[in-house]
């Protein structure tokens, strides 16, 4: 059993084409819906992810194991199949880097299966899944500078130059500073300034902005984390 385990149960030398038995069909399908399910955790563990997204990564698997089978075992083929049905990603948002390698990970692992090569298909999933609950709990590629990362919100009066009336806090306070967005509110009297800053030490965000309330004539001020742009990699 175990010298059969990594070797495709549909090889056959002396047959140019291959037939899928029944037993065989709903082996793979079966152990393509469990790495599916596997990987779809992995990927929902400690992430933010749509319960459409997550079932999705759940049975692609299954789906790309069955156009392998179909195909009689010619990659080529399946992979033309499969892109075309992927042609129906128009009609939805872009995802996020992180989600679109999930999709690949899925797909990878239903085309191992399809092929037959289940050990090789639940070995693959094992490591990657492994791997990726471990970026994910380690916090890898967040770092501690993303935490200085801040959107600052401003409302300041009409009679206020916002070009340059808070330079000098900025310089002081900031290492890098970035104008968002500048819009009128109240019928023209305030400004609402929008920038995305970072911060050269989160022990002074209060200094700051206690002075630039001194600046804005105690109007409202918000800082917050500046949000991920989900359309780029």
């Amino acid at each position: 059993m175990l010298n059969t385990l990594f070797n495709g149960i549909f090889e056959n030398s002396s047959a140019t084409t291959t037939s899928v038995e029944a037993t065989q069909f709903i082996l793979c399908i079966a152990v393509s819906i469990i790495i599916g399910l596997f990987l779809a955790f992995v990927h929902g563990y400690k992430n933010t992810s749509s319960r459409s997204f997550l079932v999705t990564l759940a049975l692609l698997p299954a789906i790309v194991c069955v156009i392998i089978m179909m195909v009689n075992g010619n990659v080529g083929a399946g992979v033309a199949v499969a892109g075309a049905f992927s042609l129906v990603r128009f009609r939805s948002a872009p995802g996020t880097a992180k989600e679109i390698g999930s999709i690949f990970l899925a797909m990878g692992a239903g085309l191992v299966t399809g092929m037959g090569y289940l050990g090789y298909a639940v070995l693959f999933a094992l490591i990657i899944g492994i791997m990726m609950l471990i970026l994910n709990l380690s916090g890898f590629g967040s770092g501690s500078a993303s935490l200085l990362n801040k959107a600052l919100r401003i409302t300041i009066p009409e009679d206020l130059n916002y070009s340059e009336v808070f330079d000098d806090l900025f310089e002081k306070y900031t290492s890098k500073c970035e104008v968002v967005s500048v819009k009128t509110s109240n019928m023209g009297s305030l400004y609402k300034l929008h920038y995305n800053v970072t911060l050269k030490s989160l022990s002074d965000e209060k200094e700051f902005i206690d002075e630039l309330r001194c600046r804005n004539g105690n109007l409202e001020i918000s800082m917050s984390r500046q949000e991920e742009n989900n359309y780029e990699l």
